[in-house]
């Protein structure tokens, strides 16, 4: 890799397409009150929760079906505008910045779950619907949707960066779980790809393709996705060590063994302080575990006292259990608002938080190596992790008007994904590439495997109006 220069963090060359006055009378004729010319609407729209900014969208299209979209799409093609995609906003890495111009296009309002298929264990939904909404919405069936990213993020908008989070080590990502969907192509034509079938092999996966295209490919207007059904017993305990390595260590081979974990997330001293604050919790000021374990009551004894007996071994202690509903509830909440936690113990700052994930072999190594680095720079930051995959994050929380502070954290996020692919890890576990990390992506591919997305881009989206600017430069 090149060393990172004092530009690293700018975005690409920002060259804006002209929206013509006919295309915004055109939607404007179409959607009447459904589309936005308003200055704050556009402003809201055209970012999200990262650290990158970009001028707004010229428009805002509220959709609320799929001919909307098809609508949106089809005029956007005509005067070969940008679209991009907009669900909750919660994406972190540029996704929803309008770095070419264009329109955006809310599905926040396509939010209705479409069928419940309780035998087959699936259920198909509008992308703007969320993941709470989507479990409120099942759970009288007795199943529920286990991907959990932690924002309270569209099922749409985590089809498209293929999102994971809490309990991946179970239950895998979006990638794992999404079975067929409805897109939008660039022309507007619609399209359906995968069945409710378990699984097939019929032709190009165009499923998988469409899943983790950040909004690049289509838009997505129905997603199938998988259920499970909830766990007969359900406990959370949390455990505090002595170091971050001995936390690590305990998951390692907590994962080594084979024990049917759903949830084991690292939270450093530093956000332990500072969820204490936020939450009004009282949790001990060290390295945390906090762990949840899925099953029958039988299997969620025997799960515990397993990891009980192997975080003993590494100096855990304060082994404390969350059996009843509302103690759990408490105990993730603090953890989901970590972010938010962080960002206020730094009035005014804004955080640059990466999300690399190494083979769990080499976890330890990653993490140890790149907090020796960021407690040597002086730079407040916050240190949480779905361990259990060997994926974490740092937030560097950084001034957003001292050059200095940017460029210092930018270069350590760019020492610390050069690790974690020495590791035979990957530039982003779960947040996507979006704009922060798209030179990442060639570092960690190659320039053949780039290319070839590329060619995959022009074939399907030849006009580059699809979300431009995101995942690689064309």
């Amino acid at each position: 890799m090149n060393a990172p220069t004092a530009a690293a963090h700018l975005l690409p060359e920002i060259r804006l397409r002209d929206v013509p006055q006919a295309l915004l009378d055109a939607l404007q004729a179409r959607f009447a009150a459904h589309c936005s010319l308003a200055q704050a609407v556009r402003e809201q729209h055209g970012r999200d929760e990262g650290s990158l900014q970009a001028p707004p969208p010229s428009a805002v299209v509220f959709a609320q079906s799929t001919q909307d979209v098809a609508d949106a799409v089809k005029l956007a093609a005509q005067y070969e505008v940008p679209v991009i995609p907009y669900g909750a906003g919660s994406s972190l890495e540029g996704h929803l910045l309008a770095v070419q111009g264009g329109i955006s296009i809310d599905v926040s309002r396509m939010n209705q779950v479409l069928s419940i298929n309780a035998e087959d264990l699936t259920v198909t939904v509008q992308p703007g619907i969320t993941r709470k909404a989507l479990n409120e919405a099942i759970k009288d069936t007795g199943l529920f949707f286990p991907i959990d990213p932690g924002a309270d993020a569209s099922i749409g908008g985590m089809c498209a960066t293929r999102a994971s989070g809490t309990n991946a080590v179970r239950y895998g990502t979006m990638r794992e779980n999404v079975l067929a969907l409805e897109v939008v192509t660039a022309s507007g034509e619609v399209i359906h790809t995968g069945t409710r079938a378990k699984k097939s092999s019929a032709g190009y996966d165009l499923t998988r393709l469409m899943v983790g295209s950040e909004g690049t490919l289509g838009i997505m207007t129905q997603i199938t996705v998988r259920l499970y059904p909830l766990p007969e017993a359900v406990s959370a305990a949390i455990c505090s060590f002595p170091s971050i390595e001995a936390a690590v260590r305990t998951t390692i081979q907590t994962i080594q063994l084979g024990v049917p974990i759903a949830r084991v997330e690292l939270i450093d001293h530093h956000t332990v302080r500072m969820v204490n604050a936020h939450s009004k919790l009282g949790l001990r000021e060290e390295p945390m575990l906090l762990m949840e374990f899925h099953g029958s009551p039988a299997s969620v004894k025997e799960q515990a006292e397993l990891v009980q007996t192997i975080a003993s071994e590494f100096g855990g202690q304060a082994f404390e259990w969350a059996s009843t509903p509302e103690e759990r509830t408490r105990l993730w909440t603090a953890r989901h608002n970590a972010y938010f936690a962080a960002v206020q113990s730094r009035p005014g700052c804004r955080a640059i938080s990466t999300d690399t994930c190494v083979p769990i072999s080499r976890l330890a190594d990653c993490l140890l190596e790149s907090v020796d680095e960021v407690e040597a720079s002086g730079i407040p930051y916050f240190l949480v992790g779905h361990v259990g995959d060997g994926n974490f994050h740092f937030g560097y929380l950084i001034d957003p008007n001292s050059a200095e502070e940017r460029t210092k954290a930018e270069a350590m996020n760019h020492t610390l994904v050069a690790r974690a692919l020495s590791m035979g890890g990957t530039c982003t576990g779960e947040h996507g590439v979006g704009i922060h990390k798209m030179g990442f992506l060639l570092d960690e591919t190659g320039a053949g495997a780039v290319d070839m997305m590329r060619a995959i881009k022009r074939a399907l989206d030849p006009k580059n109006i699809l979300n431009p600017g995101k995942i690689f430069a064309m």
